[in-house]
């Protein structure tokens, strides 16, 4: 137990590695795999009108001008300025990198699944990378807040589950493979540990000078 709990964040941040370059491999086939195949089969079982504009509506929150409007709500909502600098650099170097990887795979989206327009590659997905690592950074500067513990569970809560139906939003729509999502996802999440050590690593050297 004392080495998980010393070692934990070396621990996740590999698992979430591994799911990354897992899935890296369908992201270079010519050839669909089953993992792509079944979830979208799945999912897109559930489609009809409603439901399509509810995933399009919950699609928006991942989109650049509603992120970039919270990021500037954050400056009156954070008493301390440091923290809403900090979500917006994370947002600048998610989206930066995203785009970086996108032209490195170059993969194709699944035109033919497509119920609405989207441009440019597929691998990894942008509204699940970015909504993870901007969300999730949220999530982490409220636990550093002085809110009351039920406060920080609710709103935990709530993030989580935006992060979710929007990954979800993005297969359901046919703007993106499972594994462009599932891609997204781990390498925000191990993005994620990373930028919150390194800030964590700040602040206790802050506090010594």
């Amino acid at each position: 137990m004392k080495f998980l709990k010393k070692y934990y964040k070396i621990l996740l941040l590999s698992f979430f590695l591994f799911v990354f370059v897992f899935v890296c491999r369908y992201a270079l086939r010519t050839s669909l795999g089953i993992l792509d195949l079944s979830v979208y089969g799945f999912i897109s079982s559930f489609r009809n009108p409603v439901l399509t504009e509810v995933f399009m509506t919950i699609s928006l929150f991942s989109g650049s001008a509603v992120l970039i409007i919270l990021s500037l709500c954050l400056l009156f909502d954070f008493k301390n300025k440091k923290y809403c600098l900090l979500s917006f650099l994370n947002l600048i170097l998610v989206v930066f990198v995203n785009q970086i990887l996108k032209l490195l795979f170059s993969r194709p989206r699944p035109f033919e699944w497509m119920i609405t327009e989207e441009s440019g590659y597929s691998f990894p997905s942008g509204h699940a990378m970015v909504s993870s690592a901007f969300y999730g950074m949220i999530i982490y500067l409220i636990w550093r807040t002085s809110m009351p513990k039920k406060i920080k569970i609710l709103w935990t809560v709530i993030l989580s589950l935006l992060i979710i139906l929007i990954c979800i939003s993005r297969i359901y729509l046919g703007v993106h493979y499972t594994s462009d999502v599932i891609g997204g996802v781990a390498l925000s999440l191990s993005y994620l540990l990373v930028a919150t050590s390194l800030i964590e690593y700040y602040l206790k050297w802050q506090k010594k000078k």
